[in-house]
């Protein structure tokens, strides 16, 4: 683990606020698009025996989540890797 000089540091903050701001878009468009928003117009694609916004409100959402975290986790270990801070 290196020390990092202030370009360093606030290139690898604003790389974080990117992956943070991608995953913020993502969340609000399947938790608020996808499930309340445009829940009408998709709920005439059926799946499951129910239309696809009330599958994205009720089971989509959790598993778009779940893929976020994981997602998350893996860019972000990969960030600190690029910028030498990880902690292996």
């Amino acid at each position: 683990m290196s020390e990092m000089n202030k370009s360093q540091a606030e290139a690898y903050w604003k790389a974080n606020l990117r992956i943070v701001g991608g995953s913020l878009v993502v969340w609000f468009l399947v938790s608020y698009g996808a499930g309340i928003l445009f829940a009408d117009a998709l709920n005439s694609i059926p799946v499951g025996g129910t239309g696809l916004g009330f599958w994205f409100a009720q089971q989509g959402s959790i598993i778009i989540f779940l893929i976020l975290i994981a997602f998350y986790a893996w860019r972000m270990n990969k960030l600190d890797r690029e910028f030498d801070v990880d902690e292996q």
